[in-house]
């Protein structure tokens, strides 16, 4: 028995090792904060630009206005910041190419920080349309974070 499950674990942590990304920083030496933060800041940036115009192409709702433009700026980059220093030290992060970090960030804001503001809808209030808006955005707002955290990062 002890043989056979020796086996199946080898076998599937190379199946596993197949699968996943290499980091960007194989040597802990290699690590930076401020290098982190700054590809940060720029692909939160980014990231802010691309949900803006998927959310001018599928707006959530005809009556819920969008965002004051400099507020959504401003957390654009300072998520961004904070997503770039926890990859630099916790690559696992930026799992999934930044989809992970999209969707936590709708959890963290549209789902629970915004109503918690008093800010409507309410998520047990929002039509599908504004759901799938959400969620449609916010993967796109991980997914350019991440292209563009990575790319930053290698050039710095």
């Amino acid at each position: 028995m002890s043989l056979a499950k020796t086996a199946i674990d080898t076998f599937l942590d190379r199946r596993l090792a197949q699968f996943q990304k290499p980091t960007l920083m194989p040597h802990p030496e290699a690590r930076s904060l401020t290098k982190g933060i700054i590809a940060g800041v720029v692909a939160g940036l980014a990231a802010a630009a691309a949900k803006t115009i998927v959310e001018k192409v599928y707006p959530p709702s005809a009556q819920q206005e969008i965002a004051p433009e400099p507020p959504h700026w401003a957390f654009g980059a300072a998520a961004g910041a904070a997503y770039g220093a926890l990859a630099e030290y916790y690559p696992a992060a930026s799992s999934r190419d930044g989809v992970n970090f999209g969707m936590t960030l709708m959890a963290l804001t549209h789902e629970s920080g915004v109503p918690a503001l008093g800010l409507p809808p309410a998520p047990a209030d929002q039509t599908t349309r504004e759901k799938t808006s959400e969620i449609a955005s916010s993967i796109i707002f991980g997914l350019v974070a991440e292209t563009t955290r990575r790319f930053v990062r290698k050039m710095l």
